[in-house]
């Protein structure tokens, strides 16, 4: 009998591991990982390369919690593709704005759908409540047969039923959706703009990265995508054979189905305004965090009526900046915030007696669907328990417009900014009455207080 404090080791190697837990182990591989891998044994270069096992546990291992992933592509497709795919995606998840153009709606909010990415247009709503619209305005996602869709709602007025995603089987017209390409550049910017080919070729296709610095979410099918793994192929021979295709599909007989919807597409394309590229940047920091409670996108009332959209920053230099978010739009808006402040030192509660007169003589903001009577500005009842304080030492205000005419200089004005146990804050000038409280977009990836309309 062997000892109780003796150990016995039996070596084991990877191939002795029954297939199903080999497949499990390596799905927590990145891909770079299994192409090492695979060099190591011939016989794993075929687990490695073709086993859609591999490749469909490392999809839903990833992604599975977010997305259905055996309704991608109706389930038809190659989920070696559908990984690279959804790889690409996931940085789009999460908020966007507007950038280099004035935008009523600047904010576009990306999240996974259960066969595309989905996203929507969102914006205040002016019906005095804290709701927010989402409006669709773009799904990404894969055919059946493989090929990488963008289609853009310009009125937000469709929806998406069944594990479709060609335009065909989803019972709309050229005239209500719009194929577009969504160009990455880099991890931040992505610019979003009408893929107007007429034989389905774009030159700011992904067969196309190796002659621009944008990796591109075009339109492409499934073997085009295989091609990018093997071989870049010779751009001028596919593009004359594409064009070849064209003319021979557009000069034969009868023609074929797909040949004469392309037609009927194109001339549903020029009877419509061609929808002009739009530049979006990721708003990286859109959540308040322990350490920066105050940063993220917010909510809050200016007045009685008007909801509107603000981004805290914590820039470089130690200092608070927030911003209206249609500002952001505009050129040298960096130069403009609400307020600025370069004190980040919180006061912790409870707070001094004349901090309390300060806050106590104060306001609050409140829209007319919350108030108690029809008065938009309510005595500071004690429903929100101050945690914290910050003294704001600089400022400049786009809050009141007509204070430019005022004897005080909005650029020294003091202020301060109150953190509620909530975890939302209010802010307010000494030189008003009032208090401005703002709530958080979204929270947990999702938007709150949503109000999903199509076709506003």
């Amino acid at each position: 009998m062997a000892k109780p404090d003796e150990i016995h080791t039996i070596s084991l190697s990877f191939t002795d591991f029954p297939e199903d837990v080999q497949l499990c182990i390596l799905s927590f591989l990145t891909p770079s990982d299994i192409s090492n891998f695979a060099c190591t044994s011939k016989r794993f270069v075929s687990l490695c390369r073709d086993d859609p096992r591999l490749w469909f546990s490392m999809c839903n291992r990833k992604w599975g919690s977010k997305t259905q992933i055996n309704k991608w592509g109706n389930g038809k497709i190659s989920y070696k593709l559908l990984y690279n795919t959804l790889l690409e995606y996931e940085n789009l998840i999460g908020f966007w704005r507007r950038s280099g153009a004035e935008s009523d709606s600047p904010l576009i909010f990306f999240e996974w759908g259960p066969f595309h990415i989905a996203g929507s247009r969102v914006k205040p709503s002016r019906n005095g409540t804290y709701e927010v619209i989402k409006l669709p305005f773009l799904w990404m996602g894969i055919t059946s047969k493989g090929e990488i869709v963008n289609y853009l709602d310009p009125v937000g007025k469709v929806e998406l039923s069944g594990n479709v995603m060609n335009l065909d089987d989803l019972g709309v017209v050229e005239s209500e959706l719009v194929p577009v390409n969504v160009n990455f550049v880099g991890r931040t910017h992505v610019v979003v703009e009408e893929n107007g080919t007429a034989f389905g070729y774009s030159c700011n296709s992904p067969q196309n990265r190796g002659f621009k610095k944008v990796s591109s979410s075009g339109n492409m099918r499934e073997e085009e995508y295989e091609d990018l793994c093997v071989s870049p192929g010779s751009l001028p021979d596919r593009l004359m054979s594409d064009i070849y295709q064209y003319f021979a599909n557009k000069t034969s007989p009868g023609g074929n189905g797909s040949a004469r919807r392309q037609r009927r597409r194109e001339r549903e394309r020029q009877g419509r305004r061609k929808w002009e590229p739009e530049d979006y940047v990721k708003i990286v920091n859109c959540s308040p965090t322990p350490a920066r409670p105050l940063q993220g996108l917010w909510k809050g009332f200016r007045d009685e009526t008007t909801l509107e959209f603000f981004l805290v920053s914590y820039d470089d230099i130690g200092g608070i900046a927030c911003r209206r978010l249609v500002e952001l739009c505009k050129p040298f808006s960096a130069y403009a915030p609400v307020f600025w402040t370069s004190n980040t030192t919180f006061i912790e509660s409870p707070l001094s007696s004349e901090e309390e007169n300060i806050y106590e003589g104060r306001m609050h903001i409140q829209p007319l669907a919350e108030a108690d009577d029809l008065c938009d500005i309510l005595p500071s009842a004690d429903k929100r328990v101050i945690l914290c304080m910050l003294c704001m030492n600089s400022s400049y205000d786009l809050v009141i417009p007509d204070l430019a005419g005022s004897t005080v200089n909005p650029r020294q004005a003091e202020g301060r900014i109150w953190q509620y146990e909530n975890g939302t804050f209010g802010f307010g000038f000494l030189r008003d009455n009032y208090v401005i409280d703002l709530r958080c977009i979204a929270q947990n990836g999702r938007i709150l207080e949503a109000a999903y309309i199509s076709g506003e």
